[in-house]
């Protein structure tokens, strides 16, 4: 199956980015996760941008926060999809990262998703993946399914005790 790798700035972004772990390993795709910093490790970056087509990964999963520059530079170097994450910030609440990864230049799209939006992000890629792959459509078609199962589930309890018992139980 193809790889995708998750790529983030720093250490801090990991418990959002195992989120998007989490999701391809219920997928059953196959992912590769590395901290590397497009500030900080111009070298290793580039080389591991300019080498990531060739290394197998078909899709990038790019978690940044303030300046927000991974994902973009990965879209300008790996000619397949990037996927950006924006992460929650404290001075601006993710807003800062949110704007820096969709304002991209014209020709150097990135894909987009909430901030925080981890989960999205390794759909997404899923999805992008699930073109060329019948048997991950058929994970993606059940794990709808289970989404909407899990919101009858709950609509029939709220039908069945009230809204007063259901928030007590929440």
């Amino acid at each position: 199956m193809s790889k995708v790798a998750i790529v983030m700035g720093s250490d801090s972004d990991l418990p959002v980015m195992a989120k998007a772990a989490r999701t391809l390993d219920k997928l059953g795709v196959s992912y590769e996760m590395t901290i590397i910093s497009a500030h900080r490790q111009t070298e290793k970056f580039f080389e591991y941008a300019k080498n990531a087509e060739k290394n197998g990964f078909k899709v990038i999963i790019a978690g940044a926060g303030m300046a927000a520059h991974l994902p973009g530079m990965f879209a300008a170097i790996f000619p397949l999809p990037v996927i950006g994450i924006p992460m929650h910030t404290k001075s601006l609440g993710g807003r800062d990262s949110l704007y820096s990864i969709l304002q991209m230049p014209s020709g150097i799209p990135v894909a987009t998703v909430a901030i925080d939006g981890a989960v999205n992000a390794a759909l997404l890629a899923a999805k992008i993946l699930a073109v060329s792959d019948d048997e991950l459509l058929s994970k993606l078609k059940a794990y709808t399914d289970e989404l909407r199962q899990q919101v009858e589930a709950k609509d029939e309890k709220l039908q069945n005790i009230g809204f007063e018992e259901y928030i007590k139980n929440m």
